[in-house]
C-alpha cells in the first residue's frame, strides 16, 4: 500500500493566504491542516480551507465545457468551444463595435495566477466595457491612492505587528480573515496590539465579531463615517496636534485640508453619527498622541454613500496624525512581484457610462451600470458578456434586474467551474481545472500583506487530460480575439513560455530578484547593463521557491516605500485633491438633513468566517449549525414592528423584497438591520429563506463621486410575514 504523503500549498480562497499541509494517499485527501512552517500564517487556517477537498471531489463541479441548447446543457470539446466563443465575439464586434462586448471579473481572479494573464486578455478586447468586483469592494480606497499618492496600487496597510493604537472603521477581520491586512491569523496579530499594552477600537453599526474582541466598540449610524472622520481631523487641527513628521516636506494642501474640515466640529456631527462629541475628541486625541497608530477602513467605509470622501479622510487622518509610512502606522508592502512598478498608474473619469455618465476607474465602469447598459437599446448597448470567476447576480446591486439583462444577451460566455445564478445564463461555460489541480502563486494579494513572503505551490493532483487552467483559457481567447497580428504574436509567446516561466521572469524583475534594477527609472543605463550580468540564482526565483515548499519569508513591512516612490517619480502627497473638495458640499447638505423616520431601517451587510462571498454555501461542513441567512434587528425595532425572534419577515426596498427569518440581537444599533452578503442560491435543495441581500440593494443608489453602489445604509422597510411559520434551522 502506498504511504501517505504531505503536500504544501497556499490556500487560494481568501486574502489571508494561509499555508496548508494536505495529507493524501492514492488520490484521496486524508486531512487538511495549517502548515506551522508557513512564514505568513504559521499554522493558522480557517474552516474554508478544509473545504477545498469538498470542491475537489464535488460531483457538481464542471469538468468539461458546456453549451446551452434548447434541450439543455451538452458537453462539447475544447477546440469546438474556443471556435464558437471566438466566432460569436468577433461577429458581434464586427457588427456593433468593441463597446458591444463587456467583461466582468470576480474577486477570485485576483486569487489565482490567471491574474498575470488578464492584461493581455484585456488588450485583446480593447474598447470593450470592463466591470469587476472592484466597484463593490475597494474602489474608493484605490481612488484615494491614485489621487493622493499617485498610483492606484500603492495601498497603505496597517502595521498591526507593531502599532499600539488600532482604529477599525467598517471592517471585520475576524470574519474576513484580514481583508487588506493579509497575513494568516490576523486576529492573533490584532490581539498582539493589546498584549503590548495598546488599544483596539472598532466603529461599526453592529457589534461585530471583531468588536467583541476589541477594547472598545462605538456604534455609528450607517453612512455617517464621513462626519466622524472629518470631525477627528478638525480636532487635530484645532488642538494643534497635526504632525507630518518625515512627510512634512513631501505633502501639499495642508491648509486647504484644514479649511475643508473646519466646520465639521464634533458638536455639529454628533447627532448624525450617534457618537458623542467627547467620544469623538477622545478618538482624535488617541490618534494624535499615540506614537504608533493606524486607522483602518474596509468594506463598510467603501460601499456607502460617501465612500470616496471616507477613504480620502482615512488617508488624510493617518498622514496628519504622523503615522503614514512609519513603523506601527500605515505601511506599504513590498511584494515579490511589484505590480506598482509593473502596472499602470491608473486613471479616473476618462470614460463614462453611456446612460448615467458614471465614471470609469482605470478602464473599469461601476458594476451598478452593467444591467442597464445591457437592457437599454442604442449605440453602445452591451450584446455580449464574458465573466471570469464571478457571480454578479448575487454580489452586485439589484440582482434580479441583472438576471433579466443576462437572459437578453446575444451571447454570453462564463469561465467558471460551477453552474450558478450567473453562469446559467451563459451560452458557453468554460470550466478551468480545480484549485488543487493547478499550480498556485499569489501575485496580487501580497500588495496587502502585513509581511512579505513568496511561495510556489505545484499541483497536488493531475488535472483531467485535455483540461485547461484559468490562465490558459484567457491566453487562448486573447490569441483568437486579438485584432492585431503583433498582439497575437505576443499571446503565442506567452502560451509557449507558460505560467511558470512568466512567473519566474517577473520574480527576477521584482524587488527581491537579481534584475530588480531594470525596472527602476533612477537606474542608469550602465547600471542596468551591469545588472544583466548578475547571476539569476543570486535573487528570488522560481527555482529557489521550489526548494522551499513552505515558502520564503521576505521580511516585515518597512518604512520608506512611499517616500521612495515619491522621490522616484518626483511626486508629492496631495492632502486636498480637488475632486474631493468638490464633493464636500454633498456631505454638508446631508449633515443638515433630518434623519430617516422610524418606519425606515438602514440595511447593512455582514460576512461570516465560513462563507466565501457568493459561493461555497452548498458545502455541508460549512453550512452546518445555526442558520446564518437571517435579518439581525435590535429588540426595540423588533418590538415596535411586532416581530418575534425567528419569525419570517419581508424586507423591502425600491427595487424588490426578500423573505427571511428575523434574529433579535442587542449587537445591532437601533434603526439598523443586517443581512449577510452572498446568499440567495436558487437551488431546490437549499432553504427557501436563503435570500440575497442584492435583490434589495439599489443600483441607482451610489456614491455620487465614484458610482460605487451603496451596499451599507440602504433604506428598507421590514414587516412580519403573517400566516407562515419560520423555517427550521439548518441541520447540525
Amino acid at each position: 500500500m502506498t504511504e501517505a504523503a504531505t503536500h504544501y500549498r497556499t490556500c487560494p480562497l481568501c486574502e489571508a493566504m494561509c499555508g496548508l499541509a494536505i495529507t493524501h494517499v492514492e488520490g484521496r485527501i486524508l486531512s487538511i491542516r495549517g502548515d506551522p512552517a508557513d512564514p505568513l500564517s504559521a499554522g493558522h487556517i480557517c474552516p474554508k480551507a478544509v473545504a477545498l477537498q469538498d470542491i475537489h471531489s464535488d460531483p457538481a463541479r464542471l469538468r468539461a465545457p458546456l453549451k446551452r441548447t434548447a434541450a439543455g446543457w451538452i458537453e462539447i470539446g475544447w477546440d469546438e468551444v474556443f471556435a464558437t466563443v471566438a466566432g460569436n465575439l468577433q461577429r458581434i464586434r464586427a457588427s456593433h463595435g468593441a463597446t458591444a462586448i463587456a467583461a466582468y471579473f470576480g474577486n477570485p481572479t485576483v486569487h489565482t495566477p490567471a491574474l498575470l494573464m488578464v492584461p493581455g486578455f484585456l488588450e485583446a478586447i480593447k474598447g470593450a466595457q470592463i466591470f469587476s468586483a472592484t466597484s463593490v469592494d475597494q474602489l474608493p480606497m484605490m481612488l484615494a491612492s491614485l489621487e493622493m499618492l499617485g498610483h492606484q496600487l500603492l495601498l497603505p496597510i496597517p502595521d498591526v505587528d507593531h502599532c499600539d493604537f488600532l482604529l477599525i472603521i467598517g471592517g471585520n477581520p475576524a470574519a474576513s480573515q484580514g481583508s487588506f491586512i493579509s497575513g494568516g491569523d490576523v486576529m492573533a496579530r490584532i490581539g498582539g496590539v493589546r498584549q503590548r499594552g495598546g488599544r483596539v477600537v472598532v466603529v461599526d453599526p453592529r457589534r461585530s465579531e471583531t468588536a467583541k474582541l476589541a477594547d472598545q466598540h462605538l456604534f455609528i449610524r450607517p453612512g455617517a463615517d464621513v462626519f466622524l472622520l472629518a470631525a477627528m481631523a478638525q480636532v487635530l487641527f484645532a488642538e494643534d496636534r497635526v504632525r507630518l513628521r518625515e512627510l512634512a516636506t513631501l505633502a501639499d494642501g495642508l491648509e486647504t485640508l484644514r479649511d475643508a474640515v473646519a466646520e465639521f466640529t464634533p458638536e455639529r456631527v454628533a447627532h448624525k453619527t450617534g457618537i458623542t462629541a467627547e467620544q469623538i475628541r477622545v478618538l482624535a486625541r488617541a490618534v494624535g498622541q499615540a506614537e504608533r497608530a493606524a486607522i483602518y477602513g474596509r468594506i463598510g467605509s467603501c460601499t456607502q454613500e460617501f465612500g470616496a470622501l471616507c477613504n480620502w479622510l482615512l488617508y488624510a487622518l493617518n498622514i496628519i496624525g504622523g503615522n503614514f509610512d512609519r513603523e506601527g502606522g500605515m505601511l506599504f508592502p513590498t511584494p515579490p512581484i511589484d505590480l506598482v512598478r509593473l502596472g499602470p498608474r491608473g486613471s479616473f473619469a476618462q470614460r463614462r457610462t453611456r446612460l448615467r455618465g458614471l465614471p470609469a476607474f482605470g478602464d473599469e465602469f461601476p458594476v451598478s451600470a452593467l444591467a442597464e447598459e445591457i437592457l437599454a437599446p442604442g449605440a453602445g448597448k452591451i450584446r455580449a458578456l464574458i465573466t471570469h470567476a464571478g457571480n454578479p447576480v448575487l454580489s452586485t446591486p439589484n440582482g434580479r434586474q441583472l438576471e433579466r439583462a443576462l437572459a437578453s444577451l446575444d451571447f454570453m460566455v462564463a469561465i467558471d467551474f460551477y453552474l450558478n445564478e450567473t453562469t446559467r445564463h451563459a451560452h458557453i461555460i468554460l470550466p478551468p481545472a480545480g484549485p488543487l489541480e493547478r499550480p498556485h502563486f499569489d501575485a496580487g494579494l501580497p500588495l496587502a500583506a502585513v509581511r512579505a513572503a513568496a511561495k510556489w505551490s505545484p499541483p497536488l493532483f493531475a488535472a483531467p487530460p485535455g483540461s485547461y487552467q484559468d490562465w490558459q483559457i484567457l491566453v487562448e481567447l486573447a490569441l483568437r480575439l486579438h485584432p492585431r497580428r503583433s498582439g497575437r504574436l505576443v499571446q503565442r509567446l506567452v502560451k509557449h513560455l507558460g505560467l511558470e516561466r512568466v512567473t519566474d521572469w517577473l520574480l527576477h524583475l521584482g524587488p527581491y530578484g537579481a534584475q530588480a534594477a531594470l525596472l527602476d527609472p533612477a537606474t542608469s543605463l550602465m547600471q542596468k547593463l551591469r545588472c544583466l550580468l548578475v547571476p539569476l540564482r543570486d535573487g528570488l526565483s522560481l527555482e529557489k521557491l521550489r526548494r522551499h515548499p513552505h515558502g520564503i519569508d521576505l521580511g516585515a513591512m518597512r518604512p520608506g516605500r512611499l517616500r521612495q516612490h515619491l522621490h522616484r517619480h518626483q511626486a508629492r502627497i496631495q492632502l486636498a485633491p480637488p475632486l474631493y473638495l468638490a464633493d464636500l458640499p454633498r456631505a454638508r447638505a446631508r449633515l443638515m438633513e433630518a434623519d430617516a423616520t422610524c418606519d425606515t431601517l438602514l440595511l447593512i451587510g455582514r460576512r461570516h468566517v465560513r462563507s466565501n462571498n457568493s459561493w461555497m454555501h452548498w458545502i455541508p461542513r460549512l453550512i452546518k449549525g445555526p442558520r446564518r441567512c437571517t435579518l439581525l434587528l435590535h429588540p426595540d425595532d423588533a418590538a415596535r414592528l411586532g416581530i418575534a425572534d425567528g419569525a419570517l419577515v419581508t424586507v423591502s426596498s425600491r427595487v424588490g423584497a426578500v423573505t427571511l427569518p428575523a434574529q433579535i440581537s442587542t449587537d445591532m444599533l437601533p434603526g439598523v438591520a443586517s443581512m449577510p452578503h452572498g446568499f440567495g442560491q436558487r437551488q431546490p435543495d437549499l432553504p427557501e429563506t436563503s435570500a440575497s441581500i442584492n435583490d434589495i440593494t439599489d443600483e441607482l443608489f451610489t456614491d455620487a463621486l465614484t458610482g460605487t453602489p451603496v451596499l451599507n445604509g440602504v433604506p428598507v422597510t421590514v414587516t412580519p410575514v403573517t400566516g407562515r411559520p419560520a423555517a427550521p434551522a439548518s441541520p447540525a
